[in-house]
């Protein structure tokens, strides 16, 4: 991986730079590749929402921006999860190339990893648990991989990315680590890290380094995720979701859980969480009228792409890059 370089001096000089071509040409691919896995596997597309009464409220440290609609403050999404949920209705596997604009804090600029305009390949499986939603992302990336390495091979040449580095991700299949074990490693090499909290950036850097190929940490912390995050029957106290983390400080790619569904559980959650459950007003009607369970998981479009082309920074695989705490294009 590249050193992390500075952001772009001007968007038309981004533009003309052949890496950014290079580097979208191969998003190009990647979206190809989705595409074609999931419609064979009897997903259908849908378009997202771009605003709404509410969004995901569990961005990490990331504000939400608001828009006005007709006299009402409207969100812009952070995540379209909910929607996702909803949409189960008509379809039992469904998937979304979501936009999604946060207004993530300065600091963040820093590692490399964060837009405030990006793009999630947000999935979602009707009577799917954890495992399922798990296994899947860990197919689609490796779908991904391989046919990127088909099809824009010359594209990876021009960037200095050495298909040999994908080896053990096309090798698998991916380790995992409960986020307690992740814990632990992490103060094994010194870092402190909250058991009770996610894994911070740094820590998430840290383990990424370590592994020569993709692995996942499941069983966060209640409390540390958003409510939507099913609380596992088996591990009180404990989340049926996962991170999906890549090799080499790339770190996380893919963040997918089982789904709360029942609308006692959903109040419940959303209480603890210390919000307002009328806020969420549209959605605990769908709720209350009954939706499958469900499992899923939102893979970062940039963040693969950055991974697939080994650049320094995820500014550089978008075309009109949002860095955190920089006034853009």
């Amino acid at each position: 991986m590249d050193s992390r370089p500075d952001p772009p001096a001007s968007l038309g000089a981004h533009l003309r730079s052949p890496i950014t071509r290079h580097a979208l040409r191969v998003q190009q691919q990647i979206l190809a590749a989705v595409r074609a896995t999931l419609a064979g596997e009897g997903f259908v597309e849908l378009l997202p929402p771009v605003i709404g009464p509410v969004t995901d409220p569990g961005a990490r440290g990331a504000k939400q921006l608001d828009v006005d609609y007709y006299g009402h403050r409207y969100k812009l999404m952070t995540s379209a999860i909910l929607y996702k949920q909803a949409s189960l209705l008509s379809f039992p596997k469904l998937f979304y190339i979501a936009p999604n604009v946060r207004a993530e804090p300065p600091e963040t600029a820093s590692t490399g990893r964060h837009l405030n305009e990006f793009h999630q390949i947000d999935v979602e499986i009707a009577g799917a648990g954890r495992i399922d939603a798990q296994g899947f992302a860990e197919r689609l990336l490796t779908r991904i991989v391989r046919h990127v390495l088909e099809t824009a091979a010359d594209d990876l040449a021009a960037l200095g990315r050495d298909p040999a580095a994908f080896g053990d991700v096309l090798g698998g299949p991916f380790s995992t680590f409960t986020h307690a074990e992740a814990v632990k490693r992490l103060r094994d090499l010194q870092h402190s890290q909250s058991e009770s909290a996610e894994i911070d950036w740094a820590g998430e850097e840290l383990l990424s380094r370590q592994e020569s190929a993709p692995f996942f940490i499941t069983g966060y912390p209640k409390g540390s995720r958003g409510f939507y995050d099913r609380e596992d029957p088996l591990a009180p106290g404990r989340l049926a979701n996962f991170d999906l983390i890549a090799p080499d400080g790339f770190g996380e790619l893919v963040s997918g859980s089982e789904r709360e569904f029942e609308y006692p559980a959903v109040v419940t959650r959303i209480r603890e969480t210390g919000e307002n459950p009328a806020k969420y007003g549209w959605y605990l009607d769908v709720l209350r009228e009954g939706i499958p369970n469900s499992a899923g998981f939102g893979m970062g479009l940039e963040r693969v792409t950055r991974f697939l082309t080994g650049l320094g920074a995820v500014w550089q695989v978008c075309a009109y890059p949002k860095v955190p705490g920089r006034i853009g294009p």
